[in-house]
C-alpha cells in the first residue's frame, strides 16, 4: 500500500502522523511511504531521519495526496486540502465529524473511507487513539490554567499550590475520564485544592480510590456544579461523548457566577465544548477570550504544544492499527479488528458512526452491513 503522510497546516499544529520508526516498519512489510517535505521538523524529526528508513521525500501537500491510497495525519484536512483528496482514498486521522458537517460532505461526495481516532473503541469501551492525547491534555489543562491565573496574564494572581498562611486555588474537574484523572494528576502534585464531578459514580469511586483524599468528589448536577464552580479559580471541562457533540454541562449562569479573574479550560472544545460560553475556538497564538470577567481557553489541538511528547505518544498507539490496514487491506483489517470498524466514519458515500449521523441530520449506514460481516 501506498502511505501518505502530509506536513499538518492546522494553526498551532506541530505533530507528525507518522515517525522514523513506523516508516521503518512499514517498509519492512512492503509498503511506500511518502512523507511530506519538513513534514516532521516540529516534532524534531528531519527529513533524512525519514529517508534513512526509506521514506520518499515529496515536495509539498498535494504530491503526497496524490501518491498515495492512504493518508495518515493528526488533524482533520484543512479546507485548503478538500481539494487534494482523492476518490476512494483511506483517510486515517482524528475527524471530529460531528462538529463539521463541511468536511463531511466532502468525504462523501469523494466516498472517503474515513477513519477517526477518536471513534475507535475496545470491547472494554476504551478509546486506545484518543488516549494519549487525552493523557498530554488532561496534564497541560493545569499547567495552562495556573498560567493564565498571573497577574500579567489577565488572572486574579493566585498561586495554585499557594503557600504557608495562603490556601491554595481550587480547581474543578468536570468530568472523571481520562482527562481528569490526568489533570487531577497535576493539580494534585502543585498542591491545590481539587474538586471533580462526574455522572457516572464508577468513575467517582476509581478517582477517590488513587486519590483518596486529595480530590473531594461529587455527583455532577445543576446543584454540585453551581455551588462548586462559582468557588472555582480554574473550571477544566473534561466531558467526552464518542464521536458526538459535547453536551453543555456548564452553563451561561454558571459562568457568571464565577470570580473575576478565574479561568475556564474547556478540553472538550474539538467536540463543541462542555461549557456554554465557549463560543468560538482559538488558536495557540490567540489562546483566550475574556467573558464575563472569566478568562476562555478553547485551544482544539492542546496537544499540539508539546509536539515531540504528542508525536511519539500518538504514533506508539496508530502503528498497530497502521500496519494491519496496510498489510490487510481495509475490509480484512475491519473484519480482524471490530475496533477498527468503529472508527470508520465515512465509507462509500455513507455515514458510517451513528453519533456522527445523529449530530449532522444525516442517514446512518452500520458499517458491517457495507463490508459484509
Amino acid at each position: 500500500m501506498r502511505i501518505g503522510v502530509p506536513k499538518e497546516i492546522k494553526s498551532g499544529e506541530y505533530r507528525v502522523a507518522l515517525v522514523p520508526a513506523n516508516v521503518q516498519a512499514l517498509v519492512q512489510n512492503g509498503h511506500e511511504v511518502f512523507v511530506e517535505k519538513n513534514a516532521g521538523i516540529n516534532s524534531d524529526f528531519d527529513d533524512e531521519l525519514y529517508k534513512s528508513q526509506g521514506a520518499v521525500i515529496l515536495d509539498s501537500g498535494a504530491d503526497v495526496y496524490k501518491a498515495s491510497d492512504l493518508i495518515i495525519k493528526v488533524q482533520e484536512p484543512q479546507p485548503s486540502e478538500y481539494g487534494y483528496l482523492q476518490e476512494h482514498q483511506i483517510l486515517f486521522t482524528y475527524l471530529h465529524l460531528a462538529t463539521d458537517k463541511e468536511l463531511t460532505n466532502i468525504l462523501l461526495k469523494k466516498k472517503i473511507t474515513a477513519i477517526a481516532y477518536e471513534t475507535i473503541e475496545t470491547s472494554d469501551g476504551s478509546l486506545p487513539l484518543l488516549v494519549p492525547m487525552s493523557e498530554v491534555a488532561g496534564k497541560m489543562s493545569v499547567q495552562i490554567g495556573a498560567n493564565l491565573l498571573e497577574k500579567q496574564n489577565g488572572g486574579a494572581g493566585v498561586l495554585v499550590g499557594g503557600v504557608a498562611g495562603v490556601p491554595p486555588a481550587k480547581i474543578v474537574i468536570v468530568g472523571a475520564g481520562v482527562v481528569g484523572v490526568n489533570a487531577a494528576r497535576v493539580a494534585v502534585g502543585l498542591g491545590a485544592d481539587v474538586r471533580m464531578l462526574d455522572s457516572n459514580i464508577t468513575k467517582l469511586r476509581y478517582v477517590e480510590r488513587i486519590f483518596g483524599a486529595n480530590v473531594k468528589t461529587y455527583m455532577s448536577n445543576e446543584y454540585n456544579l453551581t455551588n462548586q464552580i462559582k468557588k472555582a479559580n480554574i473550571v477544566i471541562g473534561a466531558v467526552l461523548v464518542p464521536g458526538n457533540k459535547t453536551p453543555k454541562i456548564v452553563s451561561e449562569k454558571m459562568v457568571k457566577e464565577m470570580k473575576k479573574g478565574s479561568v475556564i479550560v474547556d478540553v472538550a472544545i474539538d467536540q463543541g465544548g462542555c461549557v456554554e460560553t465557549m463560543d468560538r475556538i482559538t488558536s495557540h497564538t490567540n489562546p483566550t477570550f475574556e467573558k464575563y470577567g472569566v478568562i476562555h481557553y478553547s485551544v482544539a489541538n492542546i496537544a499540539g504544544a508539546v509536539s515531540k511528547t504528542s508525536t511519539v505518544a500518538l504514533t506508539n498507539a496508530t502503528q498497530s492499527y497502521l500496519l494491519n490496514l496496510a498489510d490487510l487491506g481495509l475490509i480484512e483489517s475491519a473484519k480482524k479488528s471490530p475496533s477498527l470498524a468503529k472508527g470508520i466514519n465515512t465509507y462509500e458515500g455513507k455515514v458510517t458512526n451513528k453519533a456522527v449521523a445523529e449530530a449532522l441530520g444525516l442517514k446512518y449506514s452500520e458499517i458491517s452491513m457495507q463490508i459484509g460481516f
